[in-house]
């Protein structure tokens, strides 16, 4: 029985921006090694395998075409995003996801979508030896998470014209590394920030919500307030809505539908 599949671009309105994932509604038990191949073949940087469950709420997964990933933020925005949109979660009704970081949820309001998230905050560290000279940048402030290393740079240009040496970021025992700096003034943004994950398959990630939930309480110290709007200045581009309440962190964006097709 063919296994439908889609793919949704999260953290943009409009189609070929933000960032593509997979979002495949699974109808029994596949085994990891196909999961695996299935994100091998999309070579998005995310896949979520989803899988309903007897109460209603889903089992969600991610993979990249290198790993499973513990946190995701953009698969899970275009999973509530497709769910809602082909009707197999009824409209209005919070969308419940149940993966390696716990319970994760969704609301929307109109197009947009609300993501209830683990806040993920960055301990301050010493700048890891040689970060800077593989970024080609002074790093002004390091931390790290459970998930990714943490570099603060001197100004948005830097951030924005950025290009590191992804061999030598290869090496650092962390998902990846997030770069970031304070917005310019007068933009409509709070801070900007890029997202390089060679360790998983993915050279630089387009956007990446679950960055967020560090970048989030970084940025919300640093300003005095906890809600604020990145934008990360990958090529492709898009805007993650941030809100920093305790332990949790609010993700928020819009998605946007660009095929759909089936596994045979």
């Amino acid at each position: 029985m063919p296994t439908p599949i889609t793919v949704v671009d999260a953290f943009t309105d409009r189609p070929f921006a933000g960032n593509p994932a997979g979002v495949c509604i699974l109808q029994g038990e596949h085994p990891d090694d196909w999961l695996h191949s299935v994100a091998k073949e999309l070579n998005l940087s995310e896949t979520a395998f989803l899988r309903r469950r007897s109460d209603g709420d889903w089992d969600l997964r991610w993979f990249t075409p290198a790993d499973e990933e513990k946190l995701c933020g953009h698969a899970t925005l275009a999973s509530a995003h497709h769910l809602w949109e082909s009707g197999l979660q009824a409209s209005g009704k919070v969308a419940r996801f149940h993966t390696l970081s716990g319970l994760l949820t969704a609301t929307a309001k109109g197009r947009t979508i609300t993501l209830d998230f683990p806040t993920e905050a960055p301990k301050p560290i010493a700048t890891p030896a040689g970060l800077a000279e593989a970024l080609g940048a002074r790093v002004l402030a390091a931390g790290q998470n459970r998930l990714d290393i943490f570099a603060e740079l001197e100004s948005e240009s830097i951030v924005r014209t950025l290009a590191p040496a992804l061999e030598k970021l290869v090496t650092y025992k962390a998902r990846g590394v997030v770069v970031t700096a304070r917005a310019d003034a007068g933009k409509a943004y709070d801070f900007v920030s890029r997202f390089f994950a060679p360790q998983c398959g993915i050279p630089e990630d387009p956007v990446t919500g679950s960055a967020h939930c560090g970048l989030g309480p970084w940025w919300a110290a640093k300003l005095g307030k906890n809600e604020l709007v990145g934008y990360q200045a990958s090529s492709r581009g898009g805007t993650v809505g941030v809100t920093v309440k305790g332990d949790r962190c609010l993700l928020v964006g819009t998605a946007v539908t660009v095929w759909k097709g089936e596994l045979l």
